[in-house]
């Protein structure tokens, strides 16, 4: 039975409420919740969830997740966390916590780790560059490529470039990136999804994929070559195709994934069709990680209304992934 470790994200958001819901699902594994052990309680209370038992992990007891209960490894806070007020003081604890979680899964001891969401201007604001869990996993993991996918049902939408800038895109779009992030996608769809040849559909940066240099070059240019490395590769890929119609179905059936170039170029599709249910994946690591497709929603934070389907369809994928 896998252990899967939960990591509990920013204190001040839903993330310890969605821990606690998740606590109550039924999951064929062994459930680990990395988090402050007296948040977690104080949490439950304001939750009406006082008949969820908290248990202090052990790591050398085997404990399959019995519904009604929750295991913890305690990372205590710098200071104690107030539902929808951030506290800069926290942001270390909360790494921390991360990276309890990623070492845990490099030594064997974790075999797959799902997070809660993280609130990054909190860490920025502390001092430490970071922009999001994708490359900071990467940093600690030694990943050279990482890439950050959505995948809900048959769809998964894969990105060349994640938290950038609209108008840092370009310039950061390169031959050679493409070239990595395709072989890491082709790879790792093999890898998690046992799919024997991926079909991975490659957007073009510009409108009508630059209709042929008269609305921008990149296609030529840039994306192209990077299509014809691949296909030397013997990866399956096409484009550069328009990102407006490479999402209506008839033409995504033909496709196991889509690689859009930027952040909101394929994320807006994939999360107005299945919000509820999709699961952010990292692909590249030496690790299976998943994770909810939506940010910390502080105003939600204690509320009771914080929707846990993503972290649960998050926690399932995993499972899914580990047993295929």
């Amino acid at each position: 039975m896998p252990r899967i470790a939960l990591t509990s994200g920013e204190p001040a958001g839903i993330g310890p409420d969605l821990c606690l819901a998740l606590a109550r699902t039924e999951l064929e594994c062994e459930l680990v919740c990395l988090a402050d052990h007296a948040l977690l309680e104080e949490r439950a209370r304001l939750l009406g969830a006082r008949d969820i038992a908290l248990v202090r992990y052990d790591p050398t007891v085997h404990r399959a997740h019995v519904p009604g209960s929750l295991t913890v490894l305690d990372r205590p806070l710098a200071v104690p966390a107030s539902p929808g007020k951030l506290d800069v003081r926290n942001a270390g604890a909360v790494l921390g916590m991360l990276d309890r979680a990623i070492d845990g899964c490099l030594a064997g001891e974790f075999d797959a780790l799902v997070t809660a969401p993280l609130q990054k201007s909190v860490i920025m604001d502390s001092g430490v560059a970071f922009s999001g869990h994708t490359e900071y996993l990467a940093e600690r993991t030694g990943a050279p490529r990482p890439v950050m996918m959505l995948a809900a049902g048959g769809m998964r939408v894969a990105l060349a470039t994640t938290h950038l800038p609209l108008k840092a895109v370009s310039a950061a779009i390169s031959t050679d990136l493409l070239d990595e992030v395709l072989q890491v996608l082709d790879r790792d769809l093999k890898r998690w999804w046992r799919l024997p040849r991926p079909r991975i559909a490659v957007c073009g940066l510009n409108p009508h994929a630059g209709e042929s240099g008269h609305i921008g070059d990149e296609e030529l240019k840039v994306i192209g070559p990077a299509l014809a490395a691949a296909a030397a590769r013997g990866i399956d890929a096409s484009g550069p195709l328009p990102a407006d119609t490479v999402f209506v179905p008839q033409l995504l059936a033909r496709y196991d994934a889509v690689l859009a170039m930027y952040h909101d170029q394929g994320l807006p599709v994939i999360k107005h069709a299945c919000f509820d249910s999709a699961v952010n994946v990292t692909l590249g690591l030496p690790l299976l990680r998943t994770s909810v497709d939506h940010g910390t929603a502080l105003h939600l934070a204690g509320t009771g209304r914080a929707d846990a389907k993503s972290l649960l369809a998050a926690m399932r994928l995993a499972l899914q992934l580990l047993a295929a």
